[in-house]
């Protein structure tokens, strides 16, 4: 099969055609997205502004809101304008930058989740030793790692992946470039490079979700012997929302990353990825802050200032 030059452009499928439906479809991710960064932006901002959100729990928020804000800006602008204008190429530079920005982002939020869980573990059954187990120094070597460990992934697969040599079809079956959905365009034995990406995943999704579940599984424990059934009750609705959470963007990801290569399908991995770039982002900020009573004290304040400014 005849090779093509590296210089030459993707095509971009993308993830909706012009019908009604799913025309329709196009507009309300729009407004999921704009609605996603307007809520991580304002979480930003919040934590930012507000002295009392200065605490290590709150740190590690607003970097979840920071990565999911990068996100959506990594994906759906570019994805957007494909739609819109019908000019869906993407220059192989390009789609190594959406590669690497993507598996930064995503791989270093996966570690982040696990923090964050850490995190609620020592709150709510060791809060006398919160701030030695928890502290300011532990709590910025975890940004840093989960920043670091993203970074490294996401070099590692862009860089690889596009070492390959690609055949004459040019079109990716996707809305973004995805490691994945690119290995299959290569003409060369991807077997190797499969393999590696495989470990990275039992790295960068299996060990982050078992630390998740060992530490909500200890915080259950908790919650099971407590004596009020209010606080009991309160507590097993912000578990289960975390998890919920968790299990959409931690389930999508190894659906997509981890099933044998003869089971992907294209059009799974398209919608299965919406979830982990789209959904999942909007729904952090709602789930992990703006349901939190002192966020919404900060939120308070924050508009009876600028009321007050008026």
């Amino acid at each position: 099969m005849e090779n093509w030059n590296i210089t030459a452009d993707f095509i971009l499928l993308g993830l909706f055609n012009y019908t009604g439906a799913h025309q329709f479809l196009f507009v309300l991710v729009l407004i999921i997205a704009f609605t996603s960064l307007v809520g991580n932006a304002l979480m930003l901002l919040l934590i930012l502004l507000d002295p009392h959100l200065h605490r290590p729990m709150y740190v590690l928020l607003s970097q979840l809101s920071l990565m999911d804000l990068m996100l959506i800006s990594t994906i759906v602008p570019k994805m957007a304008i494909d739609y819109l204008t019908c000019r869906k190429f993407i220059s192989p530079a390009g789609c190594g930058f959406q590669i690497f920005f993507f598996l930064t982002l995503g791989g270093g939020e996966c570690f982040l989740l696990a923090a964050m869980s850490y995190d609620r573990y020592v709150a709510i059954c060791h809060p006398l030793r919160y701030p030695v187990l928890m502290s300011w120094k532990l709590c910025l070597s975890m940004i840093l790692g989960s920043w670091f460990l993203g970074a490294a992934d996401g070099l590692m697969q862009a860089a690889a992946t596009l070492n390959f040599s690609f055949c004459n079809t040019r079109e990716i079956d996707h809305f973004f470039c995805e490691a994945p959905t690119l290995v299959r365009l290569a003409c060369a034995d991807t077997s190797v490079f499969e393999y590696v990406m495989y470990i990275c995943c039992v790295l960068m999704l299996l060990i982050p979700i078992s630390l998740i579940l060992i530490s909500y599984s200890l915080i259950l424990a908790a919650v099971l012997q407590m004596h009020s059934n209010e606080a009991r009750k309160k507590a097993f609705a912000t578990c289960s929302s975390h998890l919920s959470v968790v299990g959409l963007f931690f389930g999508a990801a190894i659906f997509t990353y981890m099933r044998p290569k003869s089971y992907r399908s294209a059009n799974y991995n398209k919608v299965v990825s919406v979830y982990y770039t789209i959904f999942t982002p909007v729904l952090n900020p709602l789930i992990y802050s703006l349901r939190n009573s002192e966020v919404k004290g900060a939120l308070r304040k924050c508009m009876n200032r600028c009321v007050a400014y008026e």
